[in-house]
C-alpha cells in the first residue's frame, strides 16, 4: 500500500502514468471506444466512470503546458442529436487541478480516434455517457 495514492488507479496504471514522459498522451476511453483494436498499451478498468477516473489521474499526472490545449474531446458526430452532458463535468475536473487550463481541443471523431492509436496507453473504462472520451496530453513537473 501506498499513502495518497487514489484507490481507483491499479498498479497498472500508475505503472503507466509513471512511464509516461513529456508529450506523451493518454486515452480514458467511454466503453464504446473501440480500446482494444486501438491502443498499443490497453488498461483495462471496466466498471468506472471516467470522471473519478480523470480525478485521480489528473492528482498525479501534470498537463502539457507547453500546449495550448493540452486535452482534447471527440466531437459529436454530424447529424447526432446526443449532447455530451459530461464535458461540464470534465472542465470542472481539469480546472480543479489545473486552474490555468484554458479550453479543450475539439477533435472530429475520426481523428480523434487516430490520434488514440498513437497515444502511450487507452484507459478503457466503464463509461456509458455519450462522446466521453478524453485524451490528456503529459506535461512536466
Amino acid at each position: 500500500m501506498l499513502k495518497r495514492i487514489p484507490g481507483i488507479l491499479s498498479p497498472e496504471l500508475v505503472k503507466i502514468l509513471m512511464e509516461m514522459g513529456h508529450g506523451d498522451e493518454i486515452v480514458l476511453a467511454d466503453a464504446n471506444f473501440p480500446a482494444a483494436s486501438h491502443a498499443q498499451r490497453l488498461v483495462r478498468c471496466d466498471g468506472h466512470p471516467i470522471p473519478p477516473l480523470l480525478d485521480a489521474v489528473l492528482s498525479l499526472f501534470p498537463l502539457d503546458s507547453f500546449v495550448k490545449q493540452p486535452v482534447a474531446l471527440m466531437c459529436v458526430i454530424p447529424g447526432d442529436w446526443h449532447t455530451p452532458d459530461i464535458w461540464p463535468t470534465y472542465e470542472k475536473i481539469v480546472r480543479n487541478h489545473e486552474p490555468s487550463f484554458s479550453d479543450f481541443e475539439r477533435m472530429e471523431y475520426r481523428a480523434f480516434y487516430e490520434r488514440a492509436k498513437n497515444a502511450y496507453a487507452i484507459v478503457a473504462s466503464g463509461e456509458t455517457g455519450r462522446y466521453a472520451n478524453i485524451l490528456l496530453r503529459k506535461g512536466v513537473i
